[in-house]
């Protein structure tokens, strides 16, 4: 699988486009296409409709502690700025970067790698910006060309390591930077905010500041007490939303895998915290599940369980589902989602905002490393169980997807490429149903004799309750191929025998299979190709 050929077709078929595309673009932005803006918009809903607006509040699913309910929310995105440093973005959300002063290009420390060569009486770091094979080259001819020798010599290169993380490397000065010619270039790390910072109102000073959410998290948090208050809802249940986040990333990267402006879905689910652990281990391999159910391969797909060294400040637990993006090395997978058992931090900082009281009055405490904590709102944010009378605060399991990560995956695991007849090579996106952005196709086999009347009918039955397009141009077998390129589960073809029997050729997308279906029972069988 090419992530070239994928790039390619996404632009040629208007999935994907480069944001600003006539000014030459903007990195870490991109715009989603005619077919691009369906699919990932099928992708939201299936989550919405599996997730929430689907669900069962009724019934105590297998395996589940308990019955819950689910509800959603769209909060806004620019909040109150103390929103941000109660939940420790302000303080702790950042990366590290290092500045490279010879080719003004900046990176993200922990996203460098190299290898260790033997060069000039000593050991030199050679570093890149890939891993895998691809990491090995470019350093293999970044080194022929520091030394200044020939490609025929490369065998002379004495290599003492593999690829390696710049992390490990203590001293700077033998670093030899992506884009750099010499030594010792790049600068020491220091911590880069990935907040997008604005202003309110007309006051363009500190009194003005905001940003933008780097998560839609906190937006649930907030409004937990609201919920519970105009729903009624108890204990276990899910708020969940959909929305926009920001995050001005240093290095973005790898399509639409790393951007700085995306779309999340998340859900926040409260529970007592007696049953929190077995609710994370549900909601774990609940969402694991949801992936599979959609398409992507269990060979591809991995539930990693952090290490304890890799937990968030917040987090007693968090597992990441992941995909072998074909744009990493061989054996890596790439993050789609989080499951984080976040404990009861979150309700305890809005309403503390790490304080301790004295008295009835919260007062700010310095931390260990000199900087005041952050006054938080001081209500009241803990549950009230009624129907056993006990007031605690929930612990919270958080299943946190990319929509964009998501569709981008969908995308690398439909694409396709096979032998038909004829010595040609068929180009097919294999979408599951539920989320292919054009349901079926509606062909007349000729513009004559009937037949685009009768095609023009069944679009026009089918449009409101399904994707459909309506295509008369060029040869039949031309007309497959773009429906192939677009992912189309099926083609529908108004031929000759239509007219005689009301029957038409339904044409499968995978197996290529051709059969005969009446009119009547079309809007069925596409009712029962998109169930989940």
């Amino acid at each position: 699988m090419s992530m070239d050929k994928i790039v390619a077709l996404c632009k040629r078929r208007g999935f994907l486009f480069p944001s600003s595309e006539i000014y030459g673009g903007l990195n870490g932005f991109w715009d989603y296409g005619p077919l691009g803006v369906e699919l990932k918009r099928n992708v939201k809903e299936a989550w919405w409709k599996d997730m929430v607006s689907g669900h069962d509040e009724l019934t105590q699913i297998e395996g589940t502690p308990a019955s819950f309910q689910m509800v959603g929310l769209d909060c806004s995105i620019i909040m109150h700025p103390q929103v941000w440093k109660c939940s420790g973005h302000y303080d702790l959300f950042h990366d590290y970067m290092v500045d490279c002063k010879e080719s003004k290009k900046r990176y993200r420390h922990d996203q460098l790698r190299g290898r260790w060569l033997k060069a000039k009486e000593q050991s030199v770091f050679i570093s890149s910006q890939t891993g895998g094979e691809e990491g090995l080259e470019e350093t293999q001819t970044r080194a022929l060309k520091f030394l200044g020798m020939r490609n025929k010599q490369v065998g002379d290169l004495e290599w003492e390591s593999g690829m390696v993380s710049l992390l490990t490397v203590k001293d700077f000065s033998v670093v030899l930077a992506p884009d750099a010619t010499q030594l010792g270039t790049l600068t020491e790390p220091r911590e880069f905010n990935l907040m997008f910072k604005t202003f309110v109102g007309a006051l363009a000073g500190e009194e003005g500041a905001a940003f933008l959410r780097p998560e839609t998290a906190q937006g649930i948090f907030v409004n937990f007490k609201n919920v519970v208050d105009s729903t009624r809802v108890k204990t276990p249940f899910g708020i969940a939303q959909i929305g926009k986040s920001f995050r001005n990333e240093i290095t973005p990267r790898n399509f639409t895998f790393r951007s700085r402006e995306f779309e999340q879905m998340e859900i926040e689910f409260f529970c007592h915290p007696n049953q929190s652990q077995a609710w994370y281990k549900w909601w774990r391999d609940r969402r694991y599940q949801w992936y599979t159910n959609l398409g992507l391969s269990p060979e591809r797909l991995i539930l990693r369980e952090h290490e304890p060294s890799e937990l968030s400040h917040y987090s007693c637990g968090t597992a990441d589902i992941e995909y072998a993006f074909p744009f990493l090395p061989q054996g890596e997978f790439g993050e789609l989602e989080g499951i984080a058992h976040r404990a009861d931090f979150d309700l305890r900082s809005h309403q503390e905002g790490k304080l301790v009281k004295d008295g009835e009055t919260l007062i700010v405490e310095n931390g260990a490393d000199g900087k005041p904590r952050h006054k938080g709102s001081g209500k009241d944010l803990q549950y009230f169980d009624d129907r056993v009378r006990e007031r605690y605060w929930p612990h919270v399991i958080e299943p946190s997807a990319g929509a964009d990560r998501g569709t981008l995956a969908f995308l690398c695991e439909a694409y396709a490429e096979e032998p038909v007849e004829g010595g040609e090579v068929r180009t097919v996106m294999r979408f599951h149903p539920r989320i292919a952005p054009v349901k079926a196709a509606i062909f007349p086999l000729v513009n004559r004799e009937g037949m685009p009347e009768k095609a023009k009918e069944l679009y026009r039955s089918l449009k409101g309750d399904f994707g459909v397009q309506y295509d008369d141009g060029g040869a039949i077998g031309r007309r497959y191929r773009r429906q192939d390129e677009a992912g189309t589960p099926v083609c529908i073809t108004i031929d000759g025998q239509t007219m005689t029997d009301n029957t038409v050729t339904w044409r499968d997308r995978d197996s290529l299979q051709q059969i005969r279906v009446p009119f009547g029972e079309i809007e069925t069988r596409l009712r029962s190709l998109l169930k989940p």
